[in-house]
């Protein structure tokens, strides 16, 4: 595990980014115990200090637990997802983490004041409803809510079992193009708990964007809620 110790990055991030590198490939497998946390700062040359550090940087993103008696354990690779226009079902299964989807709610109704705004449309023109539980490795992640006009693209249930919405749009000619996206955080109801698998008040990342086509054409409103414990938006920065 080679480290740049001219990087300005600091050591213990370099550190923490290469275990989770070796998380996410599976080198490091799910279940697995860390080793003595001494004797892995010896090994890779860094003080105690680093890599403690290290270790609570991956304990605070979801991918370590520390448990009394046992140790450090694995305990499951994080779901990061860079922000880009793209859909979470093309960015998991481009990163062989096994989407499944369960369609929970399907149908045509009169878009609502917010949702007709958001495309630019009149209020009450038609579109399809969609909530969709999506899994990643059999967990669930994220439950999802979509409006896409009729006139755009009729939908069908079953064209969702196995295939993503942008994939859909894409076949019918609509290519996402742009899009305005903002992310917030909130606790977890307990309906949304039950759903997800989780504690009541557990943190849920917020998403809710609007897509245009390069015709400027709004082809999707969606609205989507995220374990913070499994998932993760990237960004990548520069000056």
């Amino acid at each position: 595990m080679p480290l740049d110790r001219t990087s300005p990055v600091p050591l213990y991030f370099q550190v923490a980014t290469k275990l989770q590198q070796l998380i996410e490939d599976g080198d490091m497998p799910v279940g697995g115990r860390l080793e003595n946390e001494v004797e892995l700062a010896d090994r890779l040359g860094v003080s105690r200090p680093t890599m403690r550090r290290a270790i609570q940087y991956l304990v605070e993103r979801g991918m370590l637990v520390r448990k009394r008696g046992v140790g450090t354990q694995i305990v499951h690779p994080k779901v990061r997802r860079p922000v880009e226009l793209s859909s979470l079902y093309d960015d998991l299964a481009k990163s062989g983490q096994e989407p499944r989807t369960e369609i929970r709610s399907f149908e045509l109704m009169p878009a609502p004041d917010h949702i007709a705004e958001a495309l630019g449309v009149p209020e009450g023109t038609e579109v399809t409803w969609l909530e969709r539980l999506r899994y990643a490795g059999g967990e669930p992640l994220a439950i999802m809510h979509n409006a896409v006009p009729v006139d755009l693209l009729p939908l069908r249930r079953e064209d969702l079992d196995g295939r993503g919405l942008y994939e859909l749009l894409r076949a019918a000619g609509h290519v996402p193009r742009m899009a305005n996206q903002v992310v917030g955080a909130r606790a977890a109801t307990s309906a949304e708990a039950r759903v997800l698998g989780d504690a009541r008040g557990a943190p849920l990342l917020t998403m809710t964007r609007t897509a245009w086509d390069a015709g400027g054409r709004a082809v999707e409103y969606g609205s989507h809620i995220y374990r913070a414990s499994r998932y993760s938006f990237e960004l990548t920065l520069s000056s």
